[in-house]
């Protein structure tokens, strides 16, 4: 009887076992790989001939590849407050691109997409690119704790770039401290004057190992003159060359030490963000210059995410979500030859525009999404959706209620992203660095404004017209043809539109 009694014990306790660990497949992992000024025509899965991604490629054989995926906005700061937030940025002063001295754009009292995950029971960290401020209303300080940071918005671990690899302060911060930090030498950041004793870009030209334009001509660290001037910290610096391997290995760590919890990992890697310095071993192989080296090292550093989810067997209940901050662009402060280079390549595929743009390449971004176990492979959806829909469809994955007021433009997607639904959103606002345009069905408007067409700087089209612009998308994806002469009824109704969803107070 005493046998069988621990027998059956056993028995049980295998069960129970097998149990937990069923329940706990079905609840998977969530990594989010948010790159940086990549256009949806960078990646071969989208039609690039002149660069190869096979690993990124690997995502889309592997899940759902969308066509008509947005950013909210075309620049940085706005498309990451929106996704993480929910909420369209421009109904929030002061989300605009932020300085690198910035205090936090997001209240530690708004409603995040870490803080769903958090209330989940998941293990929650970021790592990469923030550029969303740190600290206080008057900034972070540096040399001490600095809160607000990512761990006060759900993140319970983060290793951050503070706001873009092109300005100071050039450092990584881990949770509340600067990493590396020599005491002695404390750190001062100033966006007005240059401060301190290190050589700056206008004075120093010589010992650039890249030209820079006026803005990026502040403090000089590793050779690459920044926006802004900085002092001290010096044991603190980043290394440039190795910055894309260094966040894929602390988020390597990171997923491997949380292999057995469900975790969601916000993986903001900085490529291909200027200043365009990939590791040695990636310089020359593209043919393309720095950006196409720098989207060699990008797929590289996203197949070892991928190979280290085989390796720990997370494949199978682990969604990816790929994708970009906004569109792309060629020159942007530095003189790294990336026109010059880019050998018939079309960052934006055959749409026009780019970063800064209300034009579609400065929305309109790769978007992939794979979860083995539950989306068809080689899968492609047409559905209009947006970043900003990540966080109510994650809320119904994990049947989760939103808090109320939060989120107020995110629509629950989980459907299409799954490939299950092919219904998206019925309208979207894109916003560019200057106005904005609106998505419905087929067709794009944008309002009348002033302004330069073409930003000379960087050679990119605003998107600015004094006169209003309609484009049929399905027959016009280049947004060549205006045709808002001949559709006057439909260019009212979408003005109407866009005005409407502007003065909501969602």
């Amino acid at each position: 009887m005493r046998k069988l009694y621990y027998v059956n014990a056993a028995l049980l306790s295998l069960i129970i076992c097998q149990s937990i660990s069923a329940q706990k497949q079905t609840k998977p992992n969530v990594i989010i790989i948010y790159t940086d000024d990549l256009g949806y025509g960078d990646l071969s899965c989208y039609g690039a001939t002149k660069v190869r991604t096979p690993n990124i490629d690997r995502i889309a054989k592997e899940g759902i590849m969308f066509t008509n995926a947005h950013a909210t906005s075309s620049t940085c700061t706005p498309s990451r407050y929106a996704m993480l937030t929910g909420e369209y940025p421009w109904r929030k002063k002061g989300t605009g691109i932020a300085a690198g001295d910035a205090g936090s754009i997001i209240d530690d009292s708004q409603f995040t997409l870490a803080k769903l995950f958090q209330n989940a029971k998941y293990q929650t960290a970021v790592i990469g690119k923030w550029h969303l401020g740190l600290g206080g209303s008057n900034g972070p300080d540096w040399n001490g704790s600095i809160k607000p940071n990512p761990n006060q918005l759900g993140f319970k671990y983060s290793f951050i770039i503070p706001a873009t690899p092109d300005r100071v302060p050039c450092v990584y911060v881990e949770n509340d401290r600067v990493k590396n930090l020599d005491t002695t030498d404390p750190i001062e950041v100033n966006y007005k004057a240059p401060i301190g004793n290190d050589p700056i870009g206008t004075e120093h030209p010589e010992l650039l190992v890249m030209k820079a334009d006026k803005q990026h001509s502040g403090t000089i660290i590793n050779g690459v003159s920044r926006i802004g001037y900085m002092k001290g910290g010096h044991k603190a610096y980043w290394n440039d060359e190795t910055m894309s391997d260094d966040l894929t290995n602390k988020a390597l760590q990171y997923i491997t030490s949380n292999k057995n919890k469900s975790f969601f990992l916000y993986f903001a890697i900085q490529n291909i963000h200027v200043p365009r310095i990939p590791n040695p071993r990636f310089v020359g192989k593209s043919g393309m210059g720095p950006r196409g080296d720098a989207l060699l090292e990008l797929d590289n550093n996203t197949g070892k995410i991928l190979r280290a989810l085989d390796s720990l067997q997370l494949t199978q209940n682990t969604i990816v979500i790929f994708s970009s901050d906004n569109g792309p662009i060629i020159n942007d402060g530095y003189e790294d030859s990336a026109q010059q280079m880019l050998n018939n390549h079309t960052p934006g595929g055959n749409f026009r525009g780019g970063k800064y743009s209300k034009y579609d390449a400065g929305t309109r971004v790769p978007t992939i999404v794979r979860w083995p176990s539950v989306i068809k492979p080689n899968s492609v959806s047409n559905a209009l959706v947006g970043q900003n829909d990540f966080i109510a469809s994650m809320a119904s994955l994990l049947k989760q209620v939103l808090p109320t007021a939060s989120a107020p433009d995110s629509e629950n997607m989980l459907e299409v992203l799954l490939g299950k639904s092919q219904k998206g959103r019925n309208s979207f606002v894109e916003q560019g660095i200057t106005g904005f345009a609106i998505i419905q069905d087929d067709w794009k408007y944008i309002p009348p404004s002033n302004g330069s067409p073409i930003m000379k700087d960087k050679n990119m089209e605003s998107g600015n017209n004094t006169k209003p612009q309609l484009y049929n998308l399905k027959t016009d994806r280049g947004e060549k043809i205006n045709v808002a002469e001949q559709y006057p009824e439909k260019v009212e109704a979408l003005s109407k539109l866009l005005a409407e969803i502007q003065a909501s107070k969602k």
